[in-house]
Order: structure tokens, then C-alpha cells, then sequence
């Protein structure tokens, strides 16, 4: 029982294991936050049509999952605010 208890204490639970590359993700996403919330709308507009451009020469959208979730999340909080968004 001891060796189960410093085991879980040096390497956290299965559920800390689980969620630690997510809370990577998260801090990556809230690192561009303030970026987002600078930009204008058309310059926000003009993120979203490089992305995509990226995607068609071939990154992938795990490669720029942070990013995509930070610009959507740029986006929704301007539409609850009554903005255009895109």
C-alpha cells in the first residue's frame, strides 16, 4: 500500500496523467489571448484565411489546434459582446 501511495504521489493519479498534455494546451491557448483580443475584426478574418491556407499546403490541424482554438474563442467572445465576428 505504501509503495501505491509514493507512486501516485511522484507521478500523480491516471486522471492527473491524463489531463496534464491538456492543461499544455490550455496555457498555449490563453498565452495568445491578449494577441487575439488586439487584433480588429478584419485583422482576425485575415488569421483565419492563413490558417487555412497553412492547412491546404499541408500542416495539419493538430499543429495548429492552439491556434484555432484561440482565434474561435477571440471570435465568440466578440459575438457575445455584439460584435461582427467573421
Amino acid at each position: 500500500m505504501a509503495l501505491k501511495t509514493l507512486a501516485k504521489k511522484l507521478f500523480g493519479s491516471a486522471n492527473e496523467r491524463r489531463l496534464k498534455p491538456l492543461f499544455r494546451r490550455v496555457e498555449a491557448i490563453n498565452a495568445l489571448e491578449d494577441e487575439i483580443a488586439r487584433l480588429s475584426d478584419a485583422e482576425l478574418k485575415a488569421q483565419t484565411d492563413r490558417l487555412k491556407a497553412r492547412l491546404a499546403d499541408g500542416e495539419t490541424l493538430a499543429d495548429q489546434l492552439h491556434v484555432v482554438l484561440a482565434l474561435s474563442e477571440g471570435a465568440f467572445r466578440r459575438l457575445a459582446r455584439g460584435g461582427e465576428g467573421f
